[in-house]
């Protein structure tokens, strides 16, 4: 089955740029204090469910409440309405979307970032505390090999998927696509056969971005793609292990909207599916339990061809 036209996301005017940082001490501003801030997350966002995943990570669950928003936004902007007073108080006359995630400050009333990579970093390093057990997200060591990642997560991963699955283009730009998209997860694949996470034996923020990226390439770009293509997608056993051992994770897989990201996601894209929505790479609703597996002692899920599986669009509306 080839891949029909894509209805992609609606191109919305880009919000001006909130990035107000939280600093060490009452000097900077904006500086940490039990319950001044707040998250606005929507966990059918990527963005957010990295900075979610985090906020678990870090234990600040009493120091940082997190208010959730709608899996689907509710304006025709692609905003949420329950963000835009923040908004019109941090920005008179706003002009464009309310999108989460926000950080929000209580004591001022105002947005303080909108900027994910500096959320995340300032959750690791404001809030996290100094226990001996404190997890580090950033370590300084290893913000290079961080960004790094990040940027072929959202290049060679992201941005590759998206124009592998475009119906509107022409079959070398596919394939190069689809070229890129596999040769970074080789690239992932070599280093997780040999170690438990993607920089060393320690969990980093590194994680927390690929394994959010192998959610949205399982449950969205997949749908995209043709059969072919997936399953060399799925080609990667080591590195799909990798993904099922940390949905089981009590601070991973419980964030998982799988309902809000389909939900999300056909109520932006209107084109009909390619026969890649019928191979299933991960079951990703069988581990969200705590586990602790060790990547070399699990095998990955076989791909799967459900015969109801280009059915799974919801019936009702968005």
């Amino acid at each position: 089955m080839s891949a029909a036209p894509l209805t992609t996301v609606p191109s919305f005017p880009a919000p001006p740029s909130f990035r107000g940082r939280v600093g060490s001490d009452a000097s900077s501003g904006y500086y940490p204090a039990p319950r001044r801030y707040r998250l606005h997350l929507s966990l059918s966002c990527p963005y957010c469910l990295r900075i979610a995943v985090a906020h678990s990570l870090l234990g600040l669950e009493e120091t940082l409440p997190v208010i959730l928003l709608p899996s689907v936004p509710d304006l025709p902007d692609g905003g949420h309405s329950a963000l835009r007073p923040l908004y019109e108080a941090s920005s008179h006359r706003h002009p464009g979307s309310s999108l989460a995630p926000v950080l929000s400050d209580t004591w001022t009333g105002r947005i303080v970032s909108t900027h994910t990579p500096d959320i995340l970093r300032d959750l690791d390093r404001r809030f996290g505390g100094d226990g001996p057990d404190r997890i580090t997200l950033y370590p300084h060591s290893a913000e290079t090999e961080i960004e790094a990642v990040e940027h072929l997560c959202e290049h060679s991963i992201n941005h590759a998927a998206q124009q592998a699955g475009r119906a509107d283009t022409d079959t070398t730009t596919r394939r190069t696509a689809l070229g890129r998209l596999l040769s970074a997860l080789d690239s992932l694949e070599g280093r997780l056969a040999h170690q438990d996470f993607l920089l060393g034996d320690a969990l980093t923020a590194a994680d927390v971005q690929v394994w959010v990226t192998l959610v949205q390439l399982d449950t969205v770009h997949r749908l995209h793609l043709d059969a072919a293509a997936v399953h060399h997608v799925a080609d990667h056993p080591h590195l799909w292990a990798y993904a099922r051992r940390l949905a089981a994770h009590p601070a991973f897989g419980p964030h998982l909207d799988l309902d809000g990201i389909a939900r999300r996601h056909h109520a932006h894209c209107r084109g009909l599916e390619a026969a890649g929505a019928a191979v299933r790479i991960l079951d990703w609703t069988a581990h969200r339990t705590d586990g602790s597996a060790h990547p070399s002692q699990e095998e990955p899920d076989r791909p799967t061809e459900p015969r109801d599986a280009l059915h799974l669009r919801p019936s009702g509306p968005a």
